[in-house]
């Protein structure tokens, strides 16, 4: 549904985030938190804290891209969140691995990094730039580097500050997904002019009759309702997996959701699969396997399976 939307209106980010944080805002009000009068289980200073790690990370991304890094690379250092995860959990929590995480982790790692570089295209440099700028493009392009290296590890403290949470106040899903869209929303009142100018195109495209209910309406409004219902339902998922598993198993399963978008796309849109995608899938796929550990339930398995015939 959003791949439908940003089609047909490149610019309309603004308004599918304010929706998706509006819808959950609002769900979060009524059954969460009482309308206002059931006290929050974590105190609400420790959602401040989240919310402005999670707005620093947001901008500090975005800006990077105005600091001669291509999309390529802004894409490939993102994909460097298991391996800042873990470094994180290794430091700060003190935690040990076995060496089938560690190489579980890094052929993920590799295989996302593989299928991204493969798939991006090469941002052209800015042309008008002379060539005696080369240095201050070099130091700005450095700059661009520290900052997706400060946003890959805020992003993965964030991560072990909500683990950190969880054990000290017990898992509160809820509640954290209801906070964390609710306090930002404020913010989205510098990008009001934007979002009406965005609401007021969706109103203008052709009506479609929803099926089941008929109700006819402009068919942008639809894809946006669609995009909201489905985004919910993800990130109260991932929310729910905050609480029940490791900073490091949240970071690896959304990082596969975006390895899973990204094969997709690429099939939508019937960009080459190269040998180098297959490549990239094998490692995660491996890595994945590694991490679940699912060798040690599947020894038994067909240790049973083989000896089934001798006994019968």
């Amino acid at each position: 549904f959003l791949l439908h939307a940003c089609r047909q209106f490149p610019g309309c980010g603004n308004i599918v985030t304010f929706s998706q944080f509006l819808f959950i805002a609002v769900e979060g009000f009524i059954f969460e938190a009482n309308f206002g009068r059931k006290r929050p289980a974590i105190p609400i200073r420790y959602y401040f804290i989240m919310v402005a790690m999670f707005f620093t990370v947001s901008v500090v991304n975005n800006y990077a891209l105005n600091l001669n890094i291509a999309m390529p690379l802004h894409m490939i250092f993102r994909s460097g969140s298991l391996i800042a995860s873990m470094a994180l959990g290794i430091i700060i929590l003190k935690k040990r691995y076995s060496v089938s995480k560690y190489m579980s982790i890094a052929l993920v790692s590799l295989g996302i990094f593989t299928c991204t570089f493969m798939s991006a295209k090469q941002v052209a440099s800015d042309s008008s730039l002379k060539e005696e700028d080369g240095l201050q493009v070099f130091l700005w392009w450095l700059l661009g580097i520290a900052a997706l290296t400060f946003a890959l590890l805020m992003s993965a403290r964030m991560g072990i500050f909500q683990e950190t949470l969880y054990k000290q106040f017990g898992k509160h899903s809820k509640e954290a997904l209801f906070y964390n869209h609710a306090l930002p929303l404020p913010g989205f009142l510098l990008l009001a002019p934007n979002i009406y100018h965005h609401a007021v195109l969706f109103s203008q495209s052709e009506l479609f009759q929803v099926p089941v209910i008929g109700l006819t309406l402009p068919i942008m409004w639809f894809y946006l309702l669609m995009n909201v219902i489905t985004q919910y339902v993800c990130i109260r998922g991932v929310f729910i997996l905050t609480t029940e598993c490791t900073s490091l198993t949240v970071t690896l399963v959304v990082t596969l959701r975006k390895f899973v978008s990204l094969i997709f796309s690429i099939l939508y849109f019937r960009n080459p699969f190269t040998a180098w995608h297959w490549l990239g899938t094998t490692f995660v796929f491996v890595g994945t396997l590694m991490y679940t550990e699912v060798w040690n339930s599947l020894g038994p398995f067909l240790a049973r399976w083989r000896k089934r015939p001798k006994e019968e």
